[in-house]
């Protein structure tokens, strides 16, 4: 054969077989990438070919499917049943902009996707499977309590379980309908505009998403450490705090609300009943941040991996401080920032016994026929403090409900322990303050129990009557009172 002419024959070849490799690797290997691509528009008409499986609270979904018109190449849309009660929860699902929180995480099992729902022929042959369903463990009295307390405020509210970690309400406001972003016209894109520019931001989840500073509500984790480091033996042992308390190393002093509190020297009983900023103050500073900042992280604070299974933001306890910012931080301020989940999961674990169990918000995945595919565990207990501190705390945070700054949270029938927060807002305090309330509640013949914490960011109360007691307490009273009840 002709020198040329082989050369030539054998580049013919090697391009025939690079079209080879390539063709197949693009069918068996980008294939799928391509497939599953947010570009592909196929993956989204496939998506919404049929009726989505639901997320269901208290045995009842609150998501369903509805049929679109017939000009629309998506045969089925999300709805939602009282979707602005359980947006917090759910989340939402759109033909245009994407899912988020349980719709997001589980995508795949509400569309038939999931490898899971398949059994090994449907998995081989790629054949789809019925939609599953996400069982949550929200209780419906306590999610409707929540919402209906917080009203037009601006906040958020988080109900655990304390013994089993199970999360049994989660609200956020303002809310926003689901319902009307989840298609493709003209009115789900309105909709979705005017979300997108309400400075109020309805589509975060204040629960989980959104960590501000705690205020005193975060005595409580400086109240442990201190316990726990053997720096008072008791919450009844009374501490070296002069009264107004100037922070290390400057001439400013901390001092307390109210003028009048009995708060020099004052047990951590009485701090935590007056809410003493002179006592935490000075605690944080004698503890040293490291000894704080141990203690917060057994807690949860600093943990970049919360997952309810939602991802929450982290709540910062900071580790780079000066001896006075530490002061600042034992009142829960200079940068301390905390979600409404982690406060709620200080007064889950103090009510726990010092164990902390982790918290959730689904109990099972399940496929088209009711089986379970995947289950989560209640419990799963980490120690935290020990019991001792914990029934120390317990009692103080009974007699602030009881006898101080939490009085509007007390329950007929049951055993109330709770603690108040204000945190300052904006430079020099020039906002509205952040009205916090942190709380468990046991009931005195059941004994069920139930732990919370309240945020209100912003309300129509005058500034001066912006309290952890007046504002947030009644919300959480609602909640546990709904807890106890069901």
């Amino acid at each position: 054969m002709n020198k040329t002419i082989r050369r030539a024959s054998v580049f013919t070849l090697l391009l025939v077989f690079a079209l080879l490799v390539r063709a197949t690797w693009v069918q068996f290997y980008d294939g799928q990438a391509l497939a599953n691509s947010d570009d592909n528009r196929r993956k989204t008409i496939s998506q919404y070919a049929n009726p989505l499986g639901d997320i269901i609270v208290g045995g009842k979904a609150v998501t369903g499917s509805a049929k679109t018109d017939d000009s629309s190449d998506l045969k089925y849309k999300r709805t939602y049943t009282d979707g602005s009660l359980y947006s917090a929860v759910t989340g939402y699902t759109s033909q245009v902009y994407g899912a988020t929180q349980l719709e997001g995480i589980y995508q795949s099992v509400l569309d038939g996707t999931d490898t899971q729902l398949k059994n090994p022929l449907d998995t081989l042959t790629g054949k789809s499977t019925d939609p599953g369903d996400v069982i949550t463990t929200i209780d419906p009295g306590v999610q409707k309590a929540a919402y209906g307390a917080l009203g037009d405020k601006k906040g958020a509210a988080v109900a655990i379980d304390p013994d089993s970690g199970k999360i049994l309400g989660m609200v956020s406001t303002p809310s926003f309908d689901p319902t009307k972003i989840s298609g493709s016209g003209s009115s789900d894109a309105s909709a979705w505009q005017k979300l997108a520019k309400d400075k109020d931001a309805p589509t975060v989840n204040r629960a989980l998403k959104q960590a501000l500073p705690p205020g005193s509500t975060f005595k409580l984790v400086v109240a442990a450490a201190a316990l726990e480091d053997g720096l008072y033996s008791s919450v009844d042992e009374k501490t070296d705090s002069p009264n107004p308390y100037r922070l290390p190393g400057t001439s400013t002093y901390l001092k307390n609300e109210s003028a009048s509190a009995p708060c020099e020297n004052a047990t951590l009983r009485t701090a935590l009943q007056y809410s003493c900023n002179n006592v935490f103050g000075k605690l944080a500073a004698d503890l040293g941040k490291d000894k704080v900042a141990a203690t917060a992280e057994k807690f949860g604070f600093n943990n970049a991996k919360t997952d309810v299974p939602v991802r929450a933001s982290k709540s910062v306890y900071p580790t780079k401080m000066d001896d006075a910012q530490t002061a600042l931080s034992g009142i829960g301020q200079f940068d301390v920032t905390a979600t409404p989940l982690q406060i709620a999961m200080v007064s889950a674990t103090i009510a726990n016994g010092g164990e902390q169990a982790s918290p959730h918000m689904v109990s099972q995945v399940t496929n088209a026929d009711g089986d379970a595919v995947k289950e989560f565990a209640d419990g799963d207990d980490t120690r935290v403090v020990s019991e001792r501190t914990a029934s120390q705390l317990q009692s103080a945070m009974q007699t602030v409900v009881s006898e101080g700054t939490g009085t509007n949270a007390r329950i007929d029938g049951a055993t109330v322990g709770g603690k108040t927060g204000t945190a300052q807002h904006g430079e020099n305090n020039s906002q509205t303050p952040y009205a916090w309330f942190t709380s468990y509640a046991k009931d005195d013949s059941t004994g069920k129990k139930v732990a919370v914490a309240v945020l209100v960011e912003q309300s129509n109360a005058a500034r001066s009557e912006v309290s952890g007691n007046g504002l947030a307490a009644p919300i959480a009273k609602a909640m546990m009172e709904a807890a106890l009840k069901n």
